[in-house]
């Protein structure tokens, strides 16, 4: 579909199975690779955190994309089931890696829900590495491991860096051997300490690409 560019960000509307979605495209003008970030379930591309990550992935000359899932492009607040969440997104992945993304290294990752998605279909993607923000570790109050979305995690077998609040009420993800986890001061919106997320991710992201 045609773009529509405001303000330096390439708006892109991509047909998926699920329907139409949307990536905001924050372009580096020489790109060394790309990260491709989802939104939690309730939330928007306009989350504190992901605006800190996009100008911190900038900083390091990463392309950045920013995708709304379609059920948040037709309005709905209510996530679809995780099938179709990780269908659409393998579209919108698919898309732009053979089109604006072309030829670049591929992380992944999303805040909340989008960490899953993007764990879930890290293998399908071919990236290189994954972002979790606020990764929902269990549902709160419940962390009895039937409820544990730990095997989403486990189940990643390139570099992921994990930002947590160390009050999130989601739990706090475990290190492993391809898993950084840095905890940062606040809560599951990761609000707290912002300048703390963007100097994490600023400081992961030439590691996984060099």
């Amino acid at each position: 579909m045609p773009a529509d560019s405001k303000a330096g960000v390439t708006v892109l509307e991509i047909d998926t199975p699920q329907g139409p979605a949307r990536a905001h495209l924050h372009a580096d003008d020489d790109p060394i690779a790309a990260l491709v970030l989802g939104h939690g379930a309730n939330g928007g591309v306009t989350a504190p955190d992901l605006v800190a990550v996009t100008e911190a992935a900038g900083s390091e000359r990463f392309s950045v994309a920013l995708i709304e899932q379609p059920y948040r492009v037709a309005g709905r607040r209510s996530p679809a089931p995780a099938p179709r969440l990780d269908q659409a997104w393998t579209a919108v992945v698919d898309r732009l890696c053979d089109g604006e993304l072309r030829g670049l290294p591929l992380l992944v990752g999303g805040r909340s829900a989008g960490a899953r998605v993007a764990c879930r279909t890290a293998a399908d993607s071919g990236a290189v590495a994954v972002l979790c923000l606020a990764f929902p570790l269990h549902a709160p109050g419940r962390t009895d491991v039937a409820d544990s979305r730990q095997p989403e995690l486990d189940a990643v077998k390139v570099p992921t860096l994990v930002v947590q609040g160390d009050r999130d009420p989601f739990g706090m993800p475990p290190a492993g051997p391809n898993r950084t986890v840095v905890t940062v001061h606040g809560n599951h919106s990761l609000k707290g300490d912002l300048e703390a997320v963007s100097g994490a991710v600023r400081g992961w992201l030439p590691g996984v690409v060099s």
